[in-house]
C-alpha cells in the first residue's frame, strides 16, 4: 500500500473522542503491522497514534512508526539558531499520544481541539504518512479554488517533476 489514502467525515461526541473510520483504522493498522507477523489466532490492531498541531489550523495523525521520522528529522534541528527553536517548540506544542478504544475511538485533547477550531463536523484527510484532522467548514474553507487556481498549483509544485 502506498499510504494513506481517502477523506472522511467524522462527528466530535460531547467528550472530544472521535470515531475513527473502519477503512482508515485498516489501513494505519496495514502500515503499521504490515510487515508484523502475528501469533496464530491473534489478531493484530495498531493500539495508539501521535498527534500534535497541524501547519494550518488542523491537527496532524501520525502512526508511530511514521512519527519517529519526523520526530528524527525535528530534533536533529539546530536549536541553537532561534528561529529553529522556535520552529521546534511551536511544531512539538501539544503532541500528545492517543490510545484507541476498543471501539476504534480516539480522544483529542481540549487544547488541540480548541488550537484547530474543531467543535462537532470533522474532516480526516489522509496525506500518504499522516491524517489531517479538521473543523468541516475550515477544511472547506482551505480547500476552496477555482480550477485556474488548482491548475496553477499544480504547474508551480509538480511542473518539474518528470513523468514516470
Amino acid at each position: 500500500m502506498p499510504g494513506l489514502i481517502g477523506e472522511y467525515e467524522c462527528t466530535l461526541d460531547p467528550k472530544g473522542r472521535v470515531k475513527l473510520p473502519s477503512v482508515l483504522m485498516k489501513q494505519v493498522t496495514e502500515l503499521e503491522l504490515g510487515s508484523v507477523t502475528m501469533p496464530e489466532g491473534v489478531e493484530g490492531k495498531v493500539q495508539k497514534l501521535i498527534i500534535t498541531r497541524g501547519l494550518e489550523k488542523c491537527l496532524d495523525i501520525y502512526p508511530v512508526s511514521q512519527w519517529e521520522i519526523i520526530s528524527k528529522k525535528v530534533s536533529s534541528v539546530n536549536t541553537f539558531i532561534k528561529k529553529n527553536r522556535d520552529f521546534v517548540r511551536l511544531f512539538m506544542s501539544g503532541t500528545n499520544e492517543l490510545n484507541i478504544d476498543i471501539t476504534d475511538r480516539i480522544l483529542i485533547p481540549k487544547l488541540l481541539l480548541e488550537y484547530a477550531g474543531i467543535k462537532k463536523d470533522v474532516v480526516m484527510l489522509s496525506l500518504g504518512n499522516k491524517v489531517e484532522v479538521w473543523d468541516k467548514a475550515a477544511y472547506q474553507k482551505a480547500i476552496e479554488m477555482n480550477a485556474d487556481d488548482f491548475a496553477g498549483l499544480a504547474e508551480e509544485v509538480m511542473g518539474g517533476t518528470p513523468n514516470e
